[in-house]
């Protein structure tokens, strides 16, 4: 596997780029909300930005909205595994990566 500027792996990056995009979806993985329940769930969100986050991830076939409330896709799903891998690597190294920030401030 090649990592570079306009591989398919870059796609999963971009969606793990954006802070809460993980976090919306993670968030959903229980069943679908509203937005208000959503950002209610999530904390620390303005409605601007979680309206800005799940439009995103509705362009990139993740999420949908029905009656109106986002639910995860399919594809949505899937993308569990990676997110809650990102989860278990940060719960395991995330305070050597603190410390090593701290070290360089």
């Amino acid at each position: 596997m090649e990592f570079i500027a306009d591989c398919r792996t870059r796609l999963a990056f971009d969606l793990v780029a954006n802070t809460w995009h993980p976090v919306v979806l993670w968030a959903l993985k229980n069943g679908p909300l509203r937005h208000g329940e959503l950002r209610t769930r999530i904390g620390g969100i303005s409605a601007k930005v979680l309206t800005e986050a799940v439009r995103k991830l509705e362009r990139d076939g993740l999420v949908e909205r029905t009656e109106g409330a986002y639910r995860l896709t399919e594809l949505g799903v899937s993308f569990l595994g990676p997110i809650e891998g990102f989860g278990r690597w940060a719960a395991e190294y995330g305070d050597r990566v603190v410390e090593a920030q701290a070290r360089v401030s």
